[in-house]
């Protein structure tokens, strides 16, 4: 049986497209779905299981490549997804998703 597919013995769960349209795990998806709305993000999740998937996907989305970025531009990427970047940073670098040292962000 494909992993796509739910398995009761293994836990295993159906792939469900998140906001961007790639599949995903269906319980990621879904949360991802809650909370972006026209691939912007509505509101950053209170619960920090929920909000780490969701930081998780701006990582994805914001740093795809592995170089340092200026302070900068992190606020522009941000501020696509979200207006409040200076809380999505701090939450990036306290999930331990990006680095900073000396002004510059850089995946982890």
């Amino acid at each position: 049986m494909s992993d796509a597919f739910r398995d009761g013995r293994t836990g295993t769960s159906v792939d469900s497209p998140g906001p961007d349209g790639a599949a995903r795990p269906a319980r990621e998806a879904k949360v991802l779905r809650a909370f972006f709305a026209n691939d912007r993000l509505v509101i950053i999740p209170a619960r920090a299981g929920k909000r780490a998937i969701v930081l998780r996907y701006l990582v994805e989305r914001c740093f795809v490549e592995d170089r340092p970025y200026p302070e900068k531009e992190v606020n522009q990427r941000l501020a696509v997804f979200h207006p409040d970047v200076a809380a999505l940073r701090r939450y990036l670098v306290d999930e331990g998703l990006v680095t900073r040292e000396a002004g510059l962000y850089r995946r982890a």
